[in-house]
């Protein structure tokens, strides 16, 4: 599976997000809190979701004691009436490896490809910025089906 590599624009998002690592995953619960409650942004650009991961360190695959931010949110056109227990963040433009991915969110073996054999032989390093996920109209929760796209933050080796 071969990535489209886009540059991102930055991106203004409104939503929220739990501190965890992938062996306390908070995932489900963050993701319950914030879904009842995503209508109250009334500035979105799109139905998408994200997904997205924040790391305060650059990220170490297979740690599943690493910490981080797991934000779940929408993109919107301004920072404006942000509702009560919602927080702004600003996404950072660069340069992205892009995986259309399609089958379970559950299953890990797309990110062992990505960091396991895609990675290594490319290119490319992950660079220190937000990884995310765009979850559209296609998504289908604990479907095979499911699609979704994976953003992977890269910059070109030295």
């Amino acid at each position: 599976m071969q990535p489209r590599i886009e540059t991102l624009s930055e991106k203004k998002l409104i939503g929220k997000f739990v501190n965890m690592s992938l062996a306390t995953n908070k995932t489900a619960e963050l993701w319950r809190g914030f879904m009842p409650r995503r209508n109250e942004i009334k500035n979105k650009l799109t139905n998408e979701l994200i997904s997205m991961e924040v790391y305060n360190e650059p990220l170490r695959p297979g740690d599943m004691n690493q910490q981080f931010e797991k934000w779940a949110a929408v993109e919107v056109s301004s920072h404006e009436n942000i509702p009560a227990e919602m927080i702004p963040y600003t996404l950072k433009g660069g340069l992205y490896a892009v995986f259309d991915y399609k089958g379970l969110d559950t299953d890990i073996q797309i990110f062992i490809y990505i960091f396991g054999t895609w990675l290594p032989n490319s290119n490319y390093v992950l660079d220190k910025r937000p990884h995310f996920q765009v979850i559209g109209e296609k998504y289908k929760k604990n479907d095979p089906e499911s699609e979704e796209e994976i953003w992977i933050p890269i910059k070109l080796k030295e």
